[in-house]
């Protein structure tokens, strides 16, 4: 009796193996790299409620970052400046700008600005700010160069895996303790070296085990 499909049609099980294979891994991988942080959260940058340049103050005026975030190096948390802050220029400079309208009816009527926070971890993990800041992490290494932004994005992915690589191998990081606000710093050609020493100085062992960063 005559064959009645081609005999072509026996690979047909072997191509939809392999095609349900190549499905699933393209499946993975895209839910891998678009459902991480590095996607989802890279690049955040929302619309303040007062348009402040990073640029302008911490770029062109070299305003250190610390007069502002002022208790970075002793708080687990970074503070958002208070209205007091803003004002200590601008009661005499800007008096008229009508961008800088919020801020006077926040000084006015004593009820804190909206900022909208851009760097969040989840509340499962624990970062303490200040440890990092002493230890001798630069802001840019987490924040980016921020004195070069008009509106401040978050830079980097902030997931379990990214602090990891950083607590495994700290080294390129580690800098020190006078330029940890410094935007433009680069690590040295000695910076091993360098790293090496500081570590045993400052007691730097980050943690890598899950007890670390959950509590």
């Amino acid at each position: 009796m005559a064959q009645v499909f081609p005999e072509w049609t026996n690979k047909i099980p072997l191509i939809a193996a392999f095609a349900a294979l190549l499905l699933t891994v393209a499946v993975i991988g895209l839910f891998w790299y678009y459902g991480s942080p590095k996607y989802t959260d890279s690049g955040y940058r929302p619309i303040q409620p007062v348009a402040y340049s990073h640029k302008l103050h911490a770029g062109d005026l070299g305003l250190d970052c610390r007069y502002c975030h002022y208790n970075v190096e002793v708080s687990s948390k970074s503070n958002v400046p208070p209205t007091a802050v803003c004002m200590n220029c601008h009661k005499m400079i800007g008096v008229e700008n009508q961008k800088l309208l919020p801020v006077r009816e926040s000084w006015g009527t004593g009820i804190p600005i909206q900022w909208i926070r851009v760097h969040k971890l989840p509340d499962y993990a624990y970062f303490n700010h200040g440890a990092h800041v002493r230890a001798g992490v630069g802001c840019a290494s987490c924040h980016g160069n921020v004195a070069q932004m008009e509106v401040v994005q978050q830079m980097q992915p902030l997931s379990m895996s990214w602090c990891l690589d950083c607590h495994r191998n700290p080294d390129m990081y580690l800098r020190p303790l006078d330029q940890v606000t410094n935007m433009n710093w680069n690590p040295p050609g000695d910076q091993p070296t360098y790293a090496a020493r500081v570590k045993e100085e400052r007691k730097i062992a980050p943690p890598v085990d899950c007890s670390g960063c959950h509590r």
